[in-house]
């Protein structure tokens, strides 16, 4: 039996959408002009990865008539290992650990009282990062529990307005909330911000998921920086 991921992935159209959706979220509109495809044949292909749980969607709490579409890089990963597996002992890879990256990244969200701190704070020991927001708030102390009890202490952390790094440079600007990717400014180097559709947590209980993804989230990312970094300039 051909392996999970391969059945999937195997389709030209479906292996451009996962490369794509491999460096952020995307709404179908932005997919059909990356791919030059027709709405309706990327959104059948779409289907075809949701069912094979590659491929998720959220309605975009922007504009209700959006959905962004996010790949689930850790099943890859597994589904990956799993096909190797399958063909030879050997060829079953782990992935490696993170490393640190010489690497400026900025975190946005609306508030940058939560989600883009809290992802400021998992990085920061592996990159130079920094976070903002459209309308900053103070930091909820959800957040501060939440990466508490992860060793991290963000209770001293300021909410800071995107205008104060106008102008600055960043190997990547990752936007967390589909409100602040509409306002979202450019910056010096950066072609197009990285987005990752995250809801807004309200209970204790969202706080923790957001911060597992964000966990997840990072720990790609950092093998990304890693690459770029080593291609030529």
């Amino acid at each position: 039996m051909t392996p999970a991921f391969l059945a999937a992935a195997g389709h030209p159209v479906r292996w451009r959408l996962l490369s794509e959706l491999a460096h952020g979220d995307l709404a179908v509109h932005e997919l059909t002009t990356l791919l030059g495809q027709p709405q309706n044949l990327v959104s059948y292909h779409l289907g075809k990865l949701r069912e094979a749980a590659l491929v998720t969607a959220r309605r975009s709490s922007a504009d209700g008539r959006d959905t962004y579409y996010s790949l689930d890089l850790a099943r890859c990963s597994s589904q990956l290992a799993d096909a190797g597996g399958a063909l030879h002992p050997a060829l079953r890879l782990e992935p490696p650990a993170p490393v640190a990256v010489p690497a400026r990244v900025l975190f946005l969200c609306t508030g940058n009282s939560a989600r883009s701190q809290m992802a400021e704070a998992l990085l920061r020991p592996r990159a130079t990062v920094f976070s903002a927001g459209s309308r900053p708030k103070p930091i909820n102390p959800h957040a501060v529990t939440v990466m508490a009890a992860r060793g991290i202490d963000i209770s001293g952390a300021r909410s800071k307005h995107l205008d104060e790094f106008t102008g600055e440079r960043f190997d990547r600007v990752i936007t967390l909330c589909d409100k602040v990717k509409e306002v979202c400014p450019a910056f010096p180097g950066v072609a197009r911000p990285t987005h990752w559709s995250l809801a807004e947590p309200a209970e204790l209980s969202e706080f923790e998921r957001t911060a597992d993804e964000l966990t997840s989230r990072i720990a790609f990312l950092l093998h990304d920086l890693a690459a770029a970094g080593e291609q030529p300039s």
